[in-house]
């Protein structure tokens, strides 16, 4: 009976994770759609989790240039991203991670601040083949 539980559990929670990264982008990360306006304070609160996270690998600005940046270069968040360029495939990534060198950070950052951290990149400018 406990086995059938958590086997429902299981699937339930696979049924809700995001489509898994990859290279080129994925059609179902691409259906999913960013649920927070890119308000100021979203921006305010994406900047304050990028500061906290994605800075020393990613850099000031974006551009995969941080000082702690170890392995694979990290990806420029302002050119065409190597796992697709649709805010779906950008919240994948984070979600669920690519490598060892971007590991998931679905423990570390909520659902809402990955949206916020994916408002903050989008602010960097427009990107060539980049998707809303």
């Amino acid at each position: 009976m406990l086995s059938h539980v958590v086997l429902a559990i299981g699937l339930l929670l696979a049924l809700q994770a995001p489509a898994a990264p990859r290279k080129g982008g994925s059609p179902e990360a691409a259906k999913i759609k960013n649920p927070v306006a890119a308000t100021p304070e979203s921006l305010a609160a994406g900047k304050r989790v990028y500061q906290r996270l994605c800075i020393r690998c990613h850099g000031a600005e974006g551009k995969g240039d941080g000082e702690a940046a170890v392995g694979e270069q990290p990806s420029d968040l302002t050119a065409k991203l190597q796992f697709g360029s649709s805010e779906g495939d950008m919240y994948s990534v984070i979600r669920r991670g690519t490598s060892k060198d971007m590991e998931s950070y679905a423990e570390r950052i909520s659902e809402t601040d990955t949206w916020n951290v994916i408002n903050y990149v989008r602010s960097f400018g427009r990107r060539p083949g980049f998707d809303r």
